[in-house]
């Protein structure tokens, strides 16, 4: 079992690293939680394939700085679609 474990490890980094995936988007894909892939990339990982693992924390790191960035423009996007149909809705009158 502990083998299966280090494989999806590699797997996760191996994926993450392909298309520049956040943690979350990794969890959706492989149907794991988000802690899981966290606890595979940053402990486990760790200990297999150290290589991999220091590529995987630079992603890691920079995803997590543009963490902000990515939350302001969705909630942007979300008031601008709320306003859109509030004046839409007011047009109509």
């Amino acid at each position: 079992m502990h083998t299966d474990i280090e494989e999806r490890a590699c797997d996760l980094a191996a994926y993450i690293l392909e298309n520049r995936a956040t943690v979350r988007a990794a969890a959706a894909k492989f149907r794991i939680s988000k802690s899981t892939v966290h606890k595979d990339l940053t402990e486990r990982l760790r200990r297999v394939d150290p290589g991999l693992y220091a590529q995987v924390r630079q992603l890691l790191d920079w995803n997590k700085a543009q963490r902000h960035i990515r939350g302001g423009l969705a909630t942007r996007r979300k008031y601008k679609g709320e306003l859109s149909a509030k004046l839409t809705e007011g047009e109509r009158r």
